[in-house]
């Protein structure tokens, strides 16, 4: 009887952890093999950028203007669809004009109050 416990436990775990975690894998793989210069990927450290080159186990990535990075490629976490940047998401850009010069406490003022 304790037996068969231990075998319907072992799979439950089977099932309930090592499959998903395979299946994550394949996909993983699956993106990595489907990249193509001009996807944007965001990296496992949270860097988006724009796949600029392709090589056997590196990946060039343009995060900003003429600013290149050099990736392993299986650091890319993800294909960016949409952007998920949410600056990208307005229609007008910043400007240091939508700053405020209003009152700023940084916490070092000599005031007493503070003290």
């Amino acid at each position: 009887m304790s037996f068969l416990v231990l075998i319907i436990l072992m799979g439950a775990l089977y099932a309930f952890m090592i499959v998903p975690q395979q299946r994550k894998m394949k996909a993983h793989n699956a993106l990595l093999n489907s990249l193509q210069e001009g996807d944007v990927v965001v990296t496992s450290a949270g860097i988006y950028g724009a796949v600029v080159e392709i090589e056997a186990d590196v990946v060039w990535l343009e995060v900003a203007p003429d600013i290149e990075l050099k990736i392993l490629r299986s650091a890319i976490a993800d294909r960016v669809e949409h952007s998920d940047d949410p600056r990208d998401s307005h229609d007008e850009e910043f400007d240091d004009e939508d700053l405020d010069d209003g009152d700023f406490d940084d916490g070092d003022s000599d005031d007493e109050a503070g003290r």
